[in-house]
C-alpha cells in the first residue's frame, strides 16, 4: 500500500515538473512584457526624471495632486470621455443597424460584409492619411461633395470646433464594420423558432427586436462595448497623424498626452502618472460595466 502511494506522489511530482516546464516560458514572457512594465510604470509615476539623469528621483504623490488638480487634465478627461462615448454609441447603434442590412437575403451581400469590414483591418496611418485627403478643404472629396449645393466645408482638422467630430467619424469609419460582423454572427445564432412564434401571435417587428433579438445580443454587446471602450481610450495612431492633439488641445485625449508628456516633454514621471490613471479608469469602467451587464446578460 506505501509503495503504491510513493508511486502515486512521485508520479504527481514528474507531472507538476513537466507542467512547470511547459508554462514557466510562457509565464517569464508575461511576467517581463506584461506586468513588469506595469511594476516600473507605477515606480516612475512616484518620480521626476526627465530620461537623461542618471536616476529618478523620488517624488512620491506629488505627480498624483499636481495633475488631479490640473485644469488641462481636466479638459483633456473631458475631450477622452466625450470623444470614447461618442465612438462606442455610435458604432454600437450603426454597427447593429448594418447587421440587420447584411442579414437580409439580397444580392452581393457578400460583398458588402468584405467592404464594410475592410476599414477594420487597414492601419491606422493609411486610414488617417485617406481622410485628410477627403477632409482637405480645397481639394477633397468633401469639397466635391458639398460645393454642388453652395456650400463651404469647413477646415476640419484646423478648426477647434471641427476637429473632434472629424476624428469620431473617422473612428467610426475604422470600427463599425468590426460590431457589425460581430452583431451578424450573433443574429445568425438566434434561434428562429421564438421569432416565428413572435411573429404568428402577432408581435410588431419592432417589438420582436427589443423584446427578443435585442436581449438575446447582450452578451454580444457587452463584449463590445468592453473592447470599444478599452480601444478607444488608447485611440493614438490616427490622431498623430491628422491632427497632433491639436489644433490647440481641442483633440488632446489621455492616450495623446500621454506621448507628449513622455517623449515631447521628457517628463517620464507626469507620462507614467497618466498611464496609471488611464489604467485605473479603465479597470473601473471595465467592473461597472461587469458588474451591471452580468445582472442583464443571460448567457444560452
Amino acid at each position: 500500500m506505501a509503495d503504491g502511494n510513493d508511486q502515486r506522489k512521485r508520479r504527481r511530482r514528474r507531472e507538476y515538473g513537466l507542467f512547470a516546464l511547459l508554462v514557466a516560458p510562457n509565464l517569464l514572457v508575461i511576467a517581463v512584457f506584461a506586468y513588469w512594465p506595469i511594476i516600473y510604470n507605477a515606480f516612475l509615476s512616484l518620480t521626476d526624471w526627465n530620461m537623461i539623469a542618471a536616476r529618478p528621483k523620488f517624488v512620491g504623490l506629488a505627480n498624483y495632486g499636481r495633475t488631479l488638480t490640473d485644469p488641462a487634465f481636466h479638459k483633456t478627461l473631458w475631450i477622452t470621455v466625450v470623444f470614447t462615448g461618442l465612438i462606442v454609441v455610435g458604432s454600437l447603434v450603426i454597427g447593429l443597424a448594418l447587421a440587420f442590412l447584411f442579414n437580409l437575403p439580397l444580392k452581393g451581400r457578400g460583398a458588402v460584409r468584405t467592404i464594410a469590414f475592410a476599414p477594420h483591418i487597414l492601419s491606422g496611418a493609411a486610414v488617417a492619411t485617406i481622410w485628410a485627403f477627403i477632409f482637405d478643404p480645397g481639394y477633397g472629396l468633401m469639397r466635391a461633395l458639398i460645393e454642388p449645393f453652395g456650400a463651404e466645408p469647413p477646415d476640419w482638422m484646423n478648426n477647434s470646433d471641427w476637429a473632434l467630430p472629424g476624428l469620431v467619424i473617422v473612428y467610426l469609419w475604422k470600427n463599425v464594420g468590426f460590431a457589425a460582423l460581430i452583431y451578424l454572427a450573433g443574429l445568425q445564432g438566434l434561434p428562429k423558432e421564438l421569432d416565428e412564434a413572435a411573429a404568428i401571435d402577432g408581435a410588431s417587428t419592432w417589438t420582436r427586436f427589443r423584446s427578443i433579438k435585442l436581449p438575446l445580443l447582450a452578451p454580444i454587446t457587452f463584449f463590445l462595448l468592453i473592447t470599444t471602450v478599452i480601444g478607444t481610450f488608447q485611440a493614438f495612431d490616427v490622431i498623430a497623424v491628422m491632427t497632433g492633439g491639436g489644433p490647440g488641445d481641442a483633440t488632446t485625449t489621455l492616450s495623446w498626452s500621454i506621448y507628449n508628456e513622455g517623449f515631447q516633454a521628457f517628463n517620464a514621471g507626469r507620462a507614467a502618472t497618466l498611464s496609471i490613471i488611464m489604467f485605473v479608469i479603465l479597470l473601473l469602467v471595465t467592473t461597472v460595466q461587469a458588474r451591471v451587464m452580468e445582472r442583464r446578460v443571460h448567457y444560452r
